[in-house]
């Protein structure tokens, strides 16, 4: 089997490279790339050149424009990226009868309530970013090509910035963080999300009827007031500088912060279509989160 990777350099990316090298002949490819294989999404006619090129069985995107509250601002961008660049491959899909992996998110929800988003619930993106992402969905399953798309939230990887090194480093210089407290999700991590997709992909392989959308993300669910919190005294408890003391954390409102873009308050993702469909585990985010901490603090 051959796959064909977009977006190797992300945060999900890097990790695919390392998921889906044991089950594939790998070819991958980030908007850097040019020649001989173009991983710009924004280049339609060279990605459409570079996957009849490749002709692979399957073509895994994880190439996106994540960058929320800049997308409010390059909406052109963000639309090329996030809807018309996946329409692409979804169309190359088809020309090589190939399967397509694409990466979604809790974004194109409004985060109204409390209750965990299946799969069929109503969808209603608050910002750019979700309504690209929605686009891109609803172009992938208008194309015909067989495919999944995999909504996610909250992806952190211990490779680059993320939450938890940008909280670290505050918890090492101040005496006082102020942290959401009305935003809820599941931190899932990067390599969850890489092997999962292996899997999945495979069983997908074996028995086409399981394409579709579906909802991955850990178990469980926190605030970002949580999640720093957990961070904060995992640091703590290990010997790491740590200036804040355990009761100068403080929990606020989303409306403390301005922000070019309005975030979702209610993430939470039900995956059990998900585990039902593949017979897989999906461990709690403190389990993923705990792990990231181990490789990024030394321990």
């Amino acid at each position: 089997m051959k796959i064909l990777l977009f977006g190797k350099n992300g945060q999900v990316g890097w990790e695919l490279q390392r998921a889906l090298a044991p089950i594939a002949d790998l070819v991958a490819v980030d908007r850097e790339d040019t020649d001989p294989a173009c991983g710009d999404l924004t280049a339609v006619n060279r990605v459409l050149a570079t996957v009849r090129n490749v002709r692979p069985d399957a073509i895994v995107n994880a190439a996106a424009h994540t960058a929320v509250d800049a997308a409010e601002g390059e909406a052109d961008l963000a639309r090329a990226i996030n809807a018309t660049g996946p329409a692409v491959l979804a169309r190359a899909a088809v020309e090589c009868d190939a399967w397509l992996v694409h990466y979604s998110t809790d974004y194109v929800f409004n985060g109204a309530g409390s209750k965990p988003w299946t799969e069929d619930d109503a969808t209603g993106p608050l910002n750019v970013y979700g309504k690209t992402k929605l686009e891109g969905e609803q172009l992938i399953r208008s194309s015909d090509c067989r495919h999944l798309i995999l909504r996610t939230s909250w992806v952190y990887a211990s490779r680059g910035h993320n939450f938890a090194r940008t909280m670290l480093r505050l918890a090492a210089e101040r005496d006082q963080l102020t942290i959401i407290d009305d935003q809820h999700g599941a931190p899932t991590g990067a390599d969850l999300l890489a092997d999962v997709t292996a899997h999945a992909l495979l069983a997908a392989i074996r028995r086409p009827e399981l394409g579709g959308t579906y909802h991955v993300t850990a178990t469980g669910d926190t605030t970002w007031f949580g999640y720093a919190r957990h961070v904060v005294e995992a640091a703590r408890a290990t010997g790491q500088p740590v200036r804040v003391a355990p009761d100068a954390i403080r929990p606020v409102a989303s409306s403390a912060f301005k922000t070019a873009a309005a975030r979702p308050q209610n993430s939470r993702l039900d995956t059990s279509k998900f585990r039902k469909s593949f017979d897989l585990a999906l461990p709690h985010w403190k389990t993923g989160v705990d792990r990231m901490l181990t490789e990024i603090m030394g321990r």
